[in-house]
């Protein structure tokens, strides 16, 4: 039995069946059509009466998650013939078959008098008539339901598509409030799906383009406090900040962490121009690293922490670029009609997104490093702002309605150009930074 601790929960894998000899369930992701995997999540058995509501909240938001995913369609329960009762129970595999099912998710819920919750979850190839890999079990908190739900969510989507999980993370963004000509601005963060929103700063002072680190434990943001733009480091846990030395004369935004997070690159405008800099955060130390009279920002790291891309009109129109970490010459590598801005790497390190305005319209767009297979995944009045999920699958990004009560609301969409979905915030939203999966 091998047991895995992360936060308050904890995952054990146990014996189960193995797999099928012509291998596990799979999911084929290309850039083409995908047809959605058919998967079932039977109602979870409750051990106990208390139980039963948490297990049935957990089975809807598993079911939630697949689905949203935009590489599942659930069977409904009115189509099932096999009605199952409790979690030992063998599966009837003819009984899914008929119905289409090609997954299956099965799990049990048990609560104690202490408080705690107790999740066991099995995975069924049914074409092939095996379950997938062992089975798992969570433990924890009664108050960690919804993460609960994520992981069972999380193991099912990498078990058949061998990607990495992304359900359980959280993202920092901006909420807004009031009239348009007078947004008030606040920090927040929220699960990945928009629930669970909690606040990390006020809304007296005009906050920007939030940024988490890779650990998921602090927060780079712009802040107006002092009456023009400058960079402030928040602690997520403790809600502790500071405002971070860039200059005594300059306005600093646009900061982004290292992979290590030991670092941050950052744009510095003085006398009416604005270069990239390097900053070591223990010794707040900063580095010059562009230095023209153009206007060089938003830069973002290469996952590797060894290259950095930004934006820059140094070609006469905004354009992105690439150097290296420890410096050199900029090297171009946009060359369609249009002018691209908010670049950031993948964490997979294989593509960059962007912000790309042409023909009137702001697109959200992806490209190889070197410039090459760019392909736009939307297209509206202004798309701006992406942000990688934590398996590099999807972008969320903000869109900006027209109109006098024109508002910004926060959207994903796959790299495909699949699956463009809203988040219902219930109130305006922008900026989001999509942090890792939870421990």
């Amino acid at each position: 039995m091998r047991l895995i601790y992360f936060g308050v929960l904890a995952i054990v894998l146990w014996t189960g069946a193995v797999l099928a000899q012509n291998g596990p369930l799979k999911i084929e992701i290309t850039d083409g059509v995908i047809e959605p995997l058919t998967f079932a999540v039977p109602m979870f058995e409750a051990k106990n009466i208390e139980a039963a509501a948490i297990a049935t909240k957990i089975s809807r938001l598993v079911a939630k998650d697949l689905t949203n995913s935009g590489l599942f369609r659930e069977i409904s329960a009115n189509r099932f013939i096999a009605q199952r009762t409790t979690f030992a129970e063998a599966v009837r595999y003819p009984d899914w078959r008929a119905i289409n099912t090609q997954a299956l998710v099965t799990a049990s819920v048990e609560t104690s008098s202490t408080g705690r919750l107790t999740v066991k979850f099995r995975i069924f190839d049914v074409f092939s008539g095996v379950q997938l890999g062992r089975g798992m079990q969570l433990s924890g908190s009664t108050q960690a339901v919804r993460r609960m739900a994520h992981k069972v969510a999380d193991q099912v989507y990498e078990r058949i598509t061998g990607e990495g999980p992304y359900f359980d993370s959280k993202i920092v963004f901006v909420s807004e409030s009031g009239p348009k000509d007078k947004r008030l601005k606040r920090l927040a963060i929220m699960d990945f799906d928009g629930e669970n929103v909690q606040f990390l700063t006020g809304n007296k002072n005009i906050v920007l383009a939030p940024r988490i680190s890779k650990d998921g434990k602090k927060v780079l943001y712009t802040s107006f406090e002092t009456g023009f733009p400058q960079i402030y480091l928040l602690d997520i846990s403790t809600a502790g900040r500071k405002r971070l030395p860039t200059s005594d004369d300059g306005m600093g935004f646009s900061p982004r962490f290292s992979p290590d997070s030991k670092r941050i690159v950052y744009s510095l405008e003085q006398g009416g121009n604005s270069d990239i800099y390097l900053m070591d955060l223990a010794t707040a130390r900063s580095k010059r690293m562009t230095s023209s009279l153009a206007i060089d920002t938003a830069p973002s790291f290469s996952p590797d922490g060894r290259q950095i891309v930004f934006e820059s009109d140094r070609s006469g129109t905004q354009q992105l670029y690439l150097m290296p970490v420890s410096g050199g010459t900029p090297k171009r590598i946009s060359f369609e009609n249009g002018r691209y801005g908010t670049p950031v790497w993948s964490p997979r390190g294989d593509l960059i997104a962007f912000t790309k305005q042409s023909n009137g319209r702001f697109n959200i767009g992806v490209m190889r490093d070197d410039g090459s297979e760019e392909r736009l995944l939307s297209g509206s009045f202004l798309d701006e702002g992406p942000t990688w999920s934590p398996n590099g699958r999807v972008i969320m990004f903000a869109r900006q309605t027209q109109g006098p009560k024109g508002a910004p609301s926060l959207y994903s969409v796959d790299i495909t150009g699949r699956n463009l979905r809203a988040l219902n915030l219930g109130a305006p939203a922008s900026d989001p930074s999509w942090g890792p999966v939870q421990p």
